[in-house]
């Protein structure tokens, strides 16, 4: 079948009554998630994790990426209408999407928002559903040395790159590796770590863990946090509207906005924050009225909105291709897949063609409900945004319990999911960052069993590792990446702010 027959199947997959209504609960998930303040998509996804798991890997798939890339649309919300960002990535539309808001133009900014992210999504998704098979058979050449490499790579770029002290994350991400070891080694069949514990024979699962460190560690920061009241100005549908000068001056944004976010998708660390900044100082650098920028420029709003949105989806790419996550949120997505046995990669597309094609038109999908929602119930999302989050911890909690204990009907992981959380609180008052924990985890397996297959493959001679020309090359684009995006990141954030 042509690229588009799979399309076209994957669609008639897509819109059955099941994976349709998990893709629209997805997307809904993830504009709630991304409109209150606190919350973010890893502590979704880690709490939705376990629901996922009850319905398939398609449908699991289908709904953890919802909440993924809703999580876009909605931090955009309270960014303009509160100047409080939702998600990571919607920073910098508070620097003039909320001065538009006090000029009375919220409506034209999260109209513009809502559109440019829909562009750039479906931006990225052409590009994932173009690139995506031919960067997969050209996976198919890479050997364990060639994924060695990578993983290298994707874990120093992960623990260096997400927080603000490289030391601390990679401290954390070098715990998760270590907890991934517990139990029985799975190539020689012996005990390690386990200090006598039967239950510890089974090792510890990632899902307690990360329900913990990000559904329990919030709820108890959250409680503890005083409430301040939130308040929202009021916008209504017939308010989201743009003038001919407004959309005229946000069409090149858009489009510049969604070529930056397919670029910096590829990266390690965190693609949709780059981009985002890296769009905002672009508009501002070529633009004719750099004086409005930071007093309501629309441009300001429109480049941002679109680059993190394409980056998103464009982060896909690397974990079905590869099978290695390049985001944080991705590495969720990878265990999500792992826990049914299916192993992303280049053998995905012959192997399981059906889920990738089905991810594809579920994006689609999803991607224009999140346009439809967003506009017209936008006034519905913002009095969503002063929820006191202390009323919902509860509930919040009650689901990761249920959830946590439904994986393997075992008491022993809702202990593992409390101390992880208790854990989790402390080292987030401690300044650690906690997902760099949760990256060792997914892929620290991934990692031990590509060494251990590698020095067997080259007959313990690792020096031979060096030979490679791809190994080689990955080996030196590892310091070289990582100097220039610290160095070129904080040039653009000192920049942006001031």
């Amino acid at each position: 079948m042509t690229g588009f027959d799979h399309l076209m199947h994957g669609f008639q997959i897509v819109l059955t009554p099941t994976n349709f209504l998990i893709c629209f609960i997805g997307v809904i998930i993830g504009t709630l998630v991304g409109v209150l303040p606190g919350l973010g998509p890893m502590s979704a996804m880690s709490i939705m994790l376990p629901i996922s798991v009850k319905y398939g890997p398609l449908a699991g798939l289908i709904l953890l990426a919802g909440v993924w890339y809703g999580a876009q649309y909605g931090g955009s919300t309270t960014s303009i209408l509160i100047n409080v960002p939702g998600e990571a990535s919607s920073i910098i539309t508070c620097i003039d999407g909320y001065p538009m808001a006090k000029k009375g133009r919220a409506g034209a900014a999260l109209a513009i928002s809502a559109i440019g992210s829909f562009v750039a999504g479906t931006a990225g998704i052409i590009a994932l559903q173009i690139f995506a098979p031919p960067l997969a058979n050209l996976a198919l050449s890479f050997g364990p040395p060639e994924y060695f490499a990578i993983m290298i790579f994707a874990f120093i770029a992960l623990s260096t790159l997400i927080g603000d002290d490289p030391l601390k994350g990679a401290m954390m991400i070098a715990f998760g590796a270590f907890l991934s070891t517990i139990g029985i080694d799975r190539i020689e069949g012996i005990q390690r770590f386990t200090m006598g514990i039967p239950t510890m024979m089974y090792g510890i699962s990632f899902i307690p863990v990360a329900i913990g460190t990000f559904g329990i560690a919030e709820i108890i920061r959250l409680s503890l946090h005083p409430y301040t009241p939130i308040q929202a100005k009021s916008v209504r549908f017939r308010d989201l509207y743009l003038n001919r000068e407004e959309l005229r001056r946000s069409i090149l944004p858009i489009c510049r906005g969604s070529l930056i976010g397919c670029l910096f998708g590829l990266l390690p660390g965190t693609p949709a924050v780059l981009a985002s900044f890296t769009s905002y100082t672009i508009e501002k650098n070529i633009s004719p009225r750099k004086e409005e920028f930071g007093h309501g420029a629309i441009e300001g709003v429109a480049g941002p909105e679109s680059s993190n949105n394409s980056a998103v989806i464009i982060g896909l790419i690397p974990l079905l291709c590869l099978g290695i996550p390049f985001a944080p949120a991705a590495a969720i997505l990878l265990a999500g897949l792992q826990m049914h046995d299916v192993i992303p990669g280049p053998m995905l597309f012959r192997d399981n063609p059906d889920i990738f094609w089905g991810v594809v038109a579920a994006l689609y999908i999803g991607n224009f409900l999140l346009l439809i929602l967003n506009l017209p119930l936008v006034g519905l999302f913002a009095r969503v945004a002063t929820l006191p989050i202390q009323f919902m911890a509860p509930i919040i909690g009650i689901i990761c319990l249920i959830g946590c204990y439904t994986i393997r009907m075992a008491l022993f992981d809702v202990w593992v999911m409390v101390i992880s959380g208790i854990i989790g609180y402390f080292l987030m008052r401690l300044r650690f960052n906690l997902i760099p924990l949760i990256i060792g985890m997914v892929l620290g397996p991934i990692l031990e069993d590509n060494l251990r297959t590698t020095i067997q493959w080259m007959n313990k001679d690792i020096y031979s590792l060096f030979e490679r020309h791809i190994t080689i090359i990955i080996f030196i684009l590892i310091p070289i990446y990582i100097i220039f995006i610290k160095k070129i990141g904080k040039k653009i954030i000192k920049l942006d702010i001031s």
